[in-house]
């Protein structure tokens, strides 16, 4: 489900908790509203709202890190097929189908990485999309040196390669990091039953109103920012893969 259905739902859950707080008010005999009532709500309300808080700017925090972790790995893994490219390109016209191979599979990792044209096959052997990345690296380990420099140069390509799988398998790894759906349930409930305490005790009014609709907007869009941050390749605030596209330029 998309983040931002599942933060539509969340809005709407909000709401009905604070309309369950106001039919409650309605329906509730006077006594059972009486201020050692109200004091008890309150101190519970607040319990239940400090640790809603406190899970809200975990999850943000925590989402943020990821989302920034994964950025900076796409980084890296640019910075890798570049380096790659001018170390073949030093070696000579040898390495010359190594460059072409490299080449074919930064389009394949784009769409994998950004599931552009993936399909269920495609995630459960993420390794078997990428042939052309390994027929790459089996011809830098090929590659005959004639003299010093290309030794060099071909023992760096080959760590560079190294790393730059390395990298991959992260992104793959990382690709698809949510929020368990029983965690989400319980954080949702836990906001619903504070805005049931804003109206159980307030009478509302149309300014009241319009201040709970922009407190849960608000709690919902939290949990849309950290569920979207949750999948960067896909969304609204996905990383772009233009970079990484782009990064090679026609032999």
């Amino acid at each position: 489900m998309s983040p931002i259905v599942l933060s539509l739902i969340t809005f709407v859950f909000i709401l009905g908790g604070a309309a369950v707080g106001a039919i409650l008010r309605n329906t509730l005999p006077d006594h059972h509203l009486a201020e050692d009532s109200k004091d008890v709500v309150r101190l519970g309300a607040g319990l239940v709202g400090t640790m809603a808080a406190l899970v809200l700017g975990l999850l943000i925090a925590s989402a943020k890190s990821s989302f920034d972790s994964q950025s900076s790995q796409v980084q890296h893994l640019t910075a890798d097929l570049i380096l790659l490219d001018r170390l073949l390109a030093q070696y000579g016209p040898e390495a010359r189908p190594s460059r072409d191979l490299l080449r074919r599979a930064v389009d394949t990792l784009v769409e994998r990485i950004w599931q552009e044209k993936s399909s269920d096959s495609t995630h459960s052997a993420p390794l078997e999309t990428i042939a052309a990345g390994d027929d790459a690296y089996t011809r830098i380990l090929e590659l005959s040196p004639q003299n010093e420099a290309q030794r060099s140069v071909r023992t760096r390509a080959i760590e560079v390669s190294t790393d730059l799988a390395r990298t991959r398998l992260l992104l793959f790894e990382q690709a698809d990091k949510s929020i368990p759906m029983p965690f989400l349930t319980v954080l949702v409930f836990w906001l619903a039953i504070i805005f049931a305490s804003y109206s159980l005790f307030s009478r509302l009014n149309p300014t009241l109103m319009a201040v709970l609709f922009v407190f849960a907007l608000s709690a919902s869009a939290a949990i849309f920012l950290i569920l979207e941050m949750g999948q960067p390749f896909a969304g609204l605030m996905q990383i772009s893969s233009a970079p990484l596209r782009n990064a090679l330029a026609p032999l």
